[in-house]
Parts: structure tokens; C-alpha cells; sequence
């Protein structure tokens, strides 16, 4: 789990992260601005940003809005700014912050984000009109040839995809350059 933390106070940033990383944690960055932190989030694949209600260049606001989708949120921060918060999917606690809910909630923000890395991954990738008509083309030739059901030529694509490593439309690309060779 990437994690970044961005305080105006860098003593604040660096005594959170010494409590993460006696946790256990791996913290990724420690920050004074939002600029500092986006520069580290574009490095990263997606994580968890800690900071507080207002950075040296910018109100938390103002990150949460340049960041990844990818990335949460978690505000930490006085009773006023975070019922004052603008958006419902950031994480907030309250000052002053208390480490065993620091913790906690860390842990379950990071169960969060497992979860949802495993949803992107189980969507169906979307595929362009020309890799359509390549896999199609490529079922029709090994029906040709192989007298394939449509089931049985997709299933042998799938196949062959997974052992060589290869997405689908290039699997279909490499079967029809062989056996459109030999016909």
C-alpha cells in the first residue's frame, strides 16, 4: 500500500509517518505542499493521501480535485473543517488525533483500496472495433480450418492468449498471420 503524507509542518508529516512505519507501514512520501504530493502520486499507482485541512499552497480540497481517481483521502483535521468538508468520499478524523484510530482507520482504508484494485482488474477490458473484427476473424479462420464451433475458437484463443502471455486481439493476430500464410 503506497502512502503519502502531506502536512504544512513537515515535523507534524514526519511524526505520522514514524507512527506508520512502527506499524508496519511503508510510507512513500512525506510533504509540506500539495504540489510535493501530486509529483509523488504521479510516481505511485494509487494509495492513500494523509493531510491535514490546509497545506502550504493549497486546501485539501484542492488536491483531492488534481489527484487520481485512484488514490483516497484521508483528512485529518478539527471538528469545523471536516463537517465543512466538500466531498462524502474522504476519510476524516479529528484533532486531536488519536494513534490507535490513526491506525485503525489506515488499516481499513487500506482493505478499501485492495478491494477496489480487484474490481478494476475484474472489468471487462473494452475492446476497439478493429480488435473485434481481428478476434472475429481469427475465430472464423480457425472454424474454417479446424471445424470449430464459434465457442470452441474463442475458448482456443483464450487458451492460447494465457499461455503465451498475450492479450486476446494479439493472440487472434498472431493466429491469423499462420494460418492465413498457409492458406
Amino acid at each position: 500500500m503506497n502512502i503519502i503524507v502531506v502536512f504544512p509542518k513537515i515535523e507534524h508529516a514526519k511524526s505520522v509517518r514514524s507512527i506508520l512505519l512502527k506499524s508496519g507501514y511503508t510510507v512513500d512520501a512525506v510533504c509540506s505542499s500539495g504540489a510535493q504530493a501530486l509529483r509523488a502520486a504521479n510516481d505511485l499507482d494509487s494509495g492513500i493521501i494523509i493531510c491535514t485541512y490546509r497545506l502550504s499552497d493549497m486546501v485539501y480540497s484542492e488536491l483531492h480535485e488534481y489527484l487520481a481517481p485512484r488514490f483516497d483521502m484521508l483528512l485529518i483535521g478539527s471538528q469545523n473543517q471536516i463537517q465543512e468538508r466538500e466531498t462524502e468520499d474522504i476519510v476524516t478524523l479529528g484533532t486531536p488525533l488519536k494513534v490507535h484510530e490513526l491506525l485503525q482507520t489506515v488499516a481499513m482504508m487500506a482493505e478499501m483500496s485492495v478491494r477496489k484494485k480487484k474490481k478494476r482488474k475484474q472489468k471487462p477490458k473494452v475492446r476497439s472495433e478493429q480488435e473485434k473484427r481481428t478476434m472475429n476473424q481469427a475465430k472464423l479462420l480457425l472454424m474454417e480450418r479446424n471445424h470449430f464451433s464459434e465457442e470452441e475458437a474463442h475458448r482456443y484463443l483464450q487458451k492460447r492468449s494465457m499461455e503465451n502471455g498475450a492479450g486476446l486481439a494479439e493472440t487472434a493476430q498472431m493466429i491469423i498471420s499462420l494460418i492465413g500464410s498457409e492458406m
